[in-house]
């Protein structure tokens, strides 16, 4: 057997042997059941009454048909600090697989090195070199080599390392996604709530104006003997009672402007000017019921980096049950050395080594054991937390389902009362006019009608907010067939 032959051997014998991989293979948990939500069939009832348009999951805020609002979700995802940090750390993550994957090939070094030394006769080496004949106390020095070193991952322990990795950086890009949703679902659900607040600070305005009028006919009335004079102070105190409502209104929609300004990623104060100006709640669109807990398998980036994060520890266990088996490393070296440069490279000069090397934790097996314990018990950890993260997300969708179906059917009653308020208000003011009702009656239909709005502007903005909420549930607002 010639030496081509046995090198041609050796390289297929590693290269089998570099194959092999110890510890579990991944697979994938169960999906969970195919049945359809709880609340999916209240849901495309809801949807048929309405008559709403069905919503893209992928760009859900635009169907709300709000053009400032699709113009701050947009903002957001490009300047929010929140995400930039998780880009941040998707970048390191792609830069650990590259680290790890390099580890799996051989790694080479050049060095080049030219000396001019002059020796000092009067230290011990100098003086023992000066008593040898034909000594020079000047001497060049010329030195080249190339060094290869390769740790052969004959077991799969870097392979599994590289596995990990790979699916902890899928887990920082999935965390980007779940990033970019509720970085969406904040920015509309804070819009809608200022809007909404904006929409009770006006009707709460009108209450003052109409129970600050019902005091001055009391007044009036209290002046010429007509009512007593109790009926005064219960006004006032029901006039107190709507104008102290203002303030904390106000307060809280200076809060949602703040917190808006910050989720746009600027200085509180920076979109006051755009958003100052009063307009309608938006008009929520309607939800794809069809999608299922498979697909939510599928949509949620929280799922994905759950299962990815899975994924990382199962290939830990491998990475460690490797530490059993040896380590066999190669390194050589060929170069050439020599104090005269016209001599470089060669026969005399040239210089060559190789070294296989073994390292093997012989006598340390009973600390491998325990960190494989370790590691099979982070990636029981992890399942369990996978498990939990499926569930609470069904959870998040139910309730969110269940909110956007009860307060769309509050909403409903609140206005068929609203609307009934309304006529009464219109009766009561002919009447007024006619000499028949008297301007009390009036006053008092009005508070009744501006307390019936209030309510109807609440219950029309917790129906919003939890249709944002059920696509944020729905891990709406990105298209899952990019994600790798």
């Amino acid at each position: 057997m010639n030496q081509l032959t046995k090198t041609a051997l050796c390289l297929a014998i590693v290269t089998a042997l570099n194959g092999c991989m110890v510890g579990p293979n991944y697979e994938k948990p169960a999906h969970v059941s195919e049945n359809n939500f709880i609340h999916s069939a209240e849901l495309d009832q809801e949807n048929a009454k309405s008559k709403k348009t069905i919503a893209d999951m992928t760009q859900w805020w635009r169907s709300f048909n709000d053009t400032l609002l699709v113009q701050f979700i947009e903002q957001a995802l490009d300047q929010n600090l929140t995400l930039k940090q998780a880009i941040a750390r998707v970048n390191q993550a792609d830069a650990q697989v590259a680290s790890l994957r390099s580890q799996l090939l051989p790694s080479g070094q050049f060095n080049a090195q030219a000396t001019k030394a002059h020796i000092s006769l009067d230290d011990l080496t100098g003086r023992v070199l000066n008593s040898m004949p034909g000594f020079n106390r000047n001497i060049n020095l010329y030195d080249l080599n190339a060094g290869l070193n390769w740790e052969v991952d004959i077991f799969g322990g870097t392979r599994r390392g590289v596995e990990a990795a790979m699916a902890e950086y899928q887990a920082s890009q999935a965390s980007v996604i779940a990033a970019q949703l509720k970085i969406t679902a904040e920015v509309a659900d804070t819009y809608v709530a200022i809007r909404t607040l904006q929409a009770r600070i006006a009707i709460a305005k009108e209450r003052a104006s109409t129970q600050g009028k019902l005091v001055d006919l009391i007044k009036l009335q209290l002046s010429r003997g007509i009512v007593p004079e109790f009926q005064l102070r219960q006004a006032e105190g029901s006039l107190a009672e709507v104008q102290a409502t203002i303030p904390a209104l106000e307060n809280g929609l200076e809060m949602a402007m703040n917190a808006f300004d910050v989720l746009m990623g600027d200085q509180p104060g920076t979109h006051r000017t755009k958003l100052e100006k009063r307009q309608a709640v938006p008009v929520a669109p309607g939800i794809d019921t069809a999608t299922g807990p498979a697909e939510l398998l599928r949509r949620r980036p929280d799922i994905i980096v759950a299962e990815r994060k899975l994924a990382a520890s199962n290939a830990q266990i491998g990475q460690v049950i490797s530490e059993y088996y040896p380590k066999i490393s190669i390194s050589g070296l060929i170069g050439t050395i020599t104090t005269k440069y016209g001599v470089l490279f060669s026969s005399d000069a040239n210089r060559a080594a190789g070294v296989v090397g073994l390292r093997w934790r012989l006598f340390d097996f009973g600390r491998v054991e325990a960190e494989v314990a370790a590691a099979e018990g982070v990636n029981e950890e992890a399942l369990a937390a996978y498990r939990l993260t499926v569930l609470k997300a069904a959870e998040e969708v139910e309730n969110a389902f269940s909110t956007v179906v009860k307060k769309s059917n509050e909403q409903r009653i609140l206005a068929s009362g609203e609307a009934s308020l309304a006529k009464s208000r219109d009766a009561t003011l002919a009447g007024y006019k006619s000499g028949a009702l008297s301007l009390l009656e009036v006053l008092d239909t009005d508070e009744r009608l501006l307390r019936m709005q209030d309510a109807t502007i609440r219950a029309q903005s917790d129906s919003v907010r939890a249709t944002i909420q059920s696509f944020k549930a729905l891990g709406g607002g990105w298209d899952a067939q990019s994600f790798s």
